[in-house]
């Protein structure tokens, strides 16, 4: 009972990231109909960022929670800027383009980024700062971190709020006119391209944060986490439904509870010598089966088709 309270705990934990990250993936989808690929560099360069943000601030002798805050800022503004661009330079002039050209310079803007982030910060591993608590508690046998329940709560707070911002909001109005159909929206004085770079920053914010809360859960930031983190994303995605805002969320939970139970079990069973080394297998047999069986992912797409 022990063990699978524990790994409901780490499975809510890593889910909670990835569903953060898979919303930016199915935000743009559900806008462009285009599979970002570089979404996943966008958040190692939030972390990246934010850590050195916060080595820098505490130079200056700032308490931890006023640089954590601060650092997640700077980060955030970073990527917006960084996601307003690839969507300006990179993707809008292929909009009437074959799909298959969006796509392979999606591709090509994440390996872009992954080597000029190994250029800029090298390829060694960084230290994020203990800016957050760390204290454990026992539940049940199990032990959950305060930095745990932060990354669960911080999670499910921006994605009600996003949920909010798209179902209430006279701008999600403008967001779902856009992704129904872009010509009709513009009829009817929706500005479909500064909807779409908003849909880009928006999601550039989020992986800003998915970036410095898993770089703080696991300790460290790297040049290259972002490129295994956007697949699991984007499997997490097409596991809720690409498209779907509350399939994203609901993929990247369940996702993230299949990878550490399995991973816990298979440990358990091997006596620790295997387990976190098939961690990613099970990502990518779970977005096998969904593509076989169900394609549309467990909630469906609400996309319409474009006229």
């Amino acid at each position: 009972m022990d063990t699978l309270l524990q790994q409901i705990f780490n499975g809510l934990t890593l889910g909670s990231i990835y569903a953060l990250v898979a919303l930016g993936y199915t935000m743009v989808y559900g806008i462009l109909g285009l599979i970002n690929f570089a979404h996943g560099e966008v958040v190692m360069v939030g972390a990246l960022v934010a850590v050195a943000a916060m080595k820098a601030l505490l130079a200056l002798g700032l308490p931890a929670p006023l640089v954590f805050l601060l650092a997640l800022l700077i980060a955030a503004l970073v990527c917006m800027a960084l996601g307003f661009t690839i969507e300006r330079v990179a993707y809008r002039p292929l909009r009437k383009a074959p799909r298959l050209a969006p796509l392979i310079t999606a591709i090509g803007v994440s390996i872009v980024l992954q080597q000029l982030a190994m250029l800029f910060w090298g390829r060694s591993y960084h230290a994020v700062p203990a800016l957050l608590p760390a204290e454990s508690y026992e539940i049940l046998g199990a032990q959950i971190t305060e930095l745990q329940v932060i990354i669960i709560v911080v999670a499910a707070a921006t994605m009600g709020g996003l949920m909010l911002l798209v179902n209430r909001s006279r701008l999600g109005r403008a967001m779902r006119a856009t992704a129904e159909n872009p010509a009709i929206a513009g009829l009817m004085g929706v500005d479909a391209n500064r909807i779409i770079a908003f849909t880009f920053i928006l999601g550039s914010a989020l992986a800003a944060l998915a970036g410095v809360l898993v770089s703080a859960n696991y300790g460290i930031a790297h040049y290259n986490m972002g490129f295994i983190l956007g697949l699991k994303a984007f499997t997490a995605a097409v596991l809720g439904g690409i498209g779907n805002l509350g399939g994203a969320m609901v993929g990247g939970i369940l996702l993230g509870l299949i990878e550490a139970l399995g991973a816990g079990y298979i440990g358990e069973l091997t006596g620790g010598v295997l387990g976190s080394h098939y961690q990613d297998v099970f990502a990518f047999f779970v977005l096998i089966v969904v593509l076989v069986f169900r394609p549309s992912g467990l909630m469906g797409e609400k996309v319409a088709e474009r006229a």
